[in-house]
């Protein structure tokens, strides 16, 4: 438990301001006489001892500040026998026992140190009188109670302290932990955007290849050649993972260049895809263009997957894919000629691509609408405002 640093030192100010004080009572009443002379010294010895005690504080542990205690306790107790109006050093003395005994230690000292101040105010009197009776146990019982209170007060504070200390340790161990899920979120879209879809275009390469490898060798080499580029892409992407850096469809190219090839690389293993661009062409945040060159790559996924004909895969699918350049957004349109959906019903272990890219798109204030009907194709709409990130006001600080 922290200690009233402050009350201490009001208490040692105070012990030596009652120590003074006794000493001019002392002189001013019996002049310098033997015993006075004998009672300073005494009361010379005191300060010091106390001084002692405060100075050394931390270095005598819980055992060496009792025994200090009682030596002061001891000099003190002499002192009030040769001058007994140094008996009200004894309220800081009190303090010290509050603070160094326990529970029935302190009721002892407490006792013993107000019956020593009412001998003493008796022996100042020479007769007696009740209210020198009452007034030591009245002052007693106040400082005792005033002191047990602070005491009480500063243990509950502590504790406060100590759980407000926990509690942030617990919010700092959450927010890590959903910082780690977050990142765990962050790169399942990023597998599944990439590395994923690059693992199934080589998969159909490396089939088509097989396929013709007897019939028609050259284009099963073409085939071959193309799944050993959708490798070293998907390597590029593994590699990126652990650089952070810009996507390698974006590296060096704009987004509209990046877009139209992955457009014509998708053409040479699924649907005809085409690629148009509306507006003109103007700077977007690096996020913006991976947000967007991502959903573009899972809705072209899902075509491939989802648009033909289950009785008739190789039934032929039309893409168009719209990158518009707009005043305040930039929108992309991927729309397939397929057979559509009534609701979204995803196999068991897929579907994660449009949730994938709604929460990419969230990151950058972007949304995703999707439309589709039985026989009709199916429409997905990503819109992202230009001015992403938003840049911080003029004259903004503390």
């Amino acid at each position: 438990m922290r200690e009233r640093t402050w009350l201490n030192w009001a208490m040692h100010v105070g012990f030596y301001l009652l120590l003074a004080a006794s000493a001019l009572r002392l002189v001013s009443r019996h002049g310098m006489s033997a015993q006075t002379v004998t009672s300073l010294a005494v009361c010379g010895l005191l300060a010091l001892a106390y001084a002692a005690g405060i100075v050394w504080w931390n270095r005598l542990g819980r055992q060496g500040r009792l025994v200090w205690l009682g030596g002061v306790a001891a000099v003190w107790l002499a002192l009030v026998v040769l001058a007994p109006s140094f008996s009200w050093c004894a309220v800081p003395l009190l303090f010290l026992c509050l603070r160094l005994l326990n529970a029935h230690g302190f009721a002892v000292a407490a006792a013993a140190l107000t019956l020593v101040v009412i001998v003493a105010q008796l022996e100042i009197a020479r007769e007696l009188d009740v209210s020198l009776i009452l007034a030591p146990v009245g002052i007693a019982a106040m400082t005792a109670v005033i002191f047990g209170e602070l005491q009480r007060e500063s243990a509950a504070r502590q504790l406060l302290i100590d759980d407000l200390i926990s509690t942030r340790g617990t919010l700092a161990d959450s927010r890590h932990r959903t910082g780690v899920l977050e990142e765990r979120e962050r790169l399942a879209r990023e597998i599944h955007d990439t590395l994923a879809q690059g693992l199934t275009s080589m998969g159909l390469l490396l089939q088509a290849a097989d396929r013709m490898w007897a019939t028609d060798p050259a284009q099963a080499r073409a085939h071959v050649r193309r799944a050993a580029a959708a490798a070293a892409d998907n390597l590029a992407e593994a590699r990126r993972f652990v650089r952070d850096l810009q996507p390698p469809g974006l590296v060096d190219v704009t987004l509209p260049e990046a877009l139209a090839r992955l457009c014509a690389d998708a053409g040479q293993t699924g649907p005809q895809v085409r690629f148009r661009l509306a507006g003109e062409e103007y700077p977007l945040a690096p996020e913006v263009q991976t947000a967007l060159l991502r959903v573009a790559q899972a809705a072209l996924a899902n075509v491939r997957d989802h648009a033909a004909p289950a009785a008739d895969p190789a039934a032929g699918v039309t893409v168009t894919v719209t990158l518009s350049y707009l005043d305040g957004e930039v929108t992309l349109d991927v729309f397939d000629d397929g057979v559509g959906f009534a609701e979204p019903a995803p196999a068991p272990g897929r579907g994660y691509g449009l949730r994938a890219m709604r929460d990419r798109l969230a990151e950058v204030h972007g949304v995703l609408v999707v439309e589709s009907a039985p026989g009709e194709g199916t429409a997905v709409a990503a819109r992202v405002p230009a001015g992403w990130p938003p840049r911080a006001l003029d004259g903004g600080g503390a």
